[in-house]
């Protein structure tokens, strides 16, 4: 079978690799070249969505910043899984914001900002601390604003006037500041079918707005639920096919959603090696029509980021319990460049092998895992 997907980064490029063992074969639409291309080499394999779209027994997408042209061809074909709506859904706040009402999901209170009137009213109506979010392509903490202070209220929306300026299609999203414990997020997949198989909650830590650490182990039985019933909400909400995941807050044992991804997902990254099956290859069962596979944790799991970084300690392969896996990007600071999973039979011996894995890497490259280190109970 023949599996387009729109995108061809390192997500495309996982996929491919999951997909070879089901005898999937895998192609990459860039949309910014129109160029078809193999997700593992980026050998180009030809040009033209259309005929890719043609020669494709099913389409899917590794990202939700994707033009509304192609989405809508994509759509028509019937080929096209999550589809077209879960996908917009992804890359909108605001209607991310109106899909969890309509599901009956918790998240922050939110006003919907186009001008400065707006501005004034979410302000009045959800008092500060508020988080401003753009609307549209905002990702890795890019495309916010925090206003704490009234007295720096002008100067924000100064800023946010001139984004909004920029492109007539953009809006702001204002939300609540949220205190929360700790942030979280739920992978899973739906088949056409309606099944749900979700993995176990993963606890997040970022640097600068971009995630730094996923940590897969045993969660209480009622915090999972909780993450397993909004999941299965909003999945059929959407009559969603393929992994979706879901990002929350964590605040005193209440989820609250802060936002979704209508793909394979960044901190689940772990599910390759801590997972029967990982992620990827779920993706794929579940837009193929193949049978869902196995999400239960089998052994504690860690992911750790590599960030504008294209080597690191040869030393690190000896651990135990560790895999490394590259991306084939040419450098550039802050880039996602690969990532290090590490495995262990418990809580405990994962915390051990963390640490000795950190006195291996350079801190410079891999700042706050020190302070990440601390924060895990055994």
């Amino acid at each position: 079978m023949k599996v387009l997907v729109l995108g061809a980064g390192q997500l495309a490029r996982m996929m491919a690799l999951a997909g070879a063992p089901l005898n999937l074969r895998i192609s990459a639409y860039d949309v910014n070249t129109d160029a078809i291309v193999h997700p593992l080499t980026q050998h180009q394999l030809g040009t033209g969505l259309a005929g890719a779209i043609a020669d494709a027994d099913v389409i899917t997408a590794e990202f939700e910043h994707i033009p509304l042209p192609v989405l809508e061809q994509c759509q028509q074909s019937g080929k096209f899984l999550p589809g077209s709506k879960a996908i917009q859904a992804g890359g909108d706040r605001r209607l991310e914001k109106a899909l969890l009402e309509r599901c009956n999901v918790a998240s922050a209170s939110y006003r919907v900002i186009n001008n400065e009137a707006d501005f004034k009213q979410a302000i009045a109506s959800l008092g500060l601390p508020l988080v401003f979010k753009s609307a549209l392509a905002g990702y890795d903490g890019k495309g916010q604003w925090r206003l704490k202070d009234p007295a720096q209220a002008q100067a924000v929306w100064q800023q946010m006037a001139d984004f909004l300026a920029a492109d007539s299609k953009q809006a702001i999203v204002a939300e609540q500041f949220i205190g929360f414990n700790r942030e979280l997020s739920l992978v899973g997949a739906r088949a056409a079918s309606g099944e749900v198989k979700v993995y176990p909650l993963t606890e997040n830590h970022h640097v600068n707005g971009v995630l730094s650490v996923s940590l897969a182990r045993p969660v209480s039985k009622p915090l999972q639920q909780q993450a397993e019933q909004m999941f299965t909400a909003i999945a059929n909400g959407l009559n969603y096919v393929g992994v979706l995941a879901i990002e929350f807050f964590d605040v005193s044992g209440n989820l609250l959603v802060n936002e979704i991804a209508p793909r394979v997902h960044n901190s689940g990254h772990w599910t390759q090696q801590g997972a029967d099956v990982c992620q990827f290859e779920n993706q794929l069962r579940a837009v193929t029509g193949l049978p869902l596979g196995n999400t239960e944790l089998l052994r504690p799991t860690l992911m750790i980021n590599i960030l504008g970084e294209d080597t690191v300690p040869e030393a690190i392969l000896s651990m135990p319990g560790l895999h490394l896996h590259w991306y084939g990007k040419d450098k550039r600071p802050g880039r996602k460049m690969g990532h290090i999973n590490l495995s262990a039979n418990s809580p405990a011996e994962l915390k051990a092998r963390f640490a000795k894995l950190i006195d291996l890497l350079p801190s410079a490259a891999f700042p706050e895992l020190e302070q990440m280190l601390s924060q895990l109970n055994d």
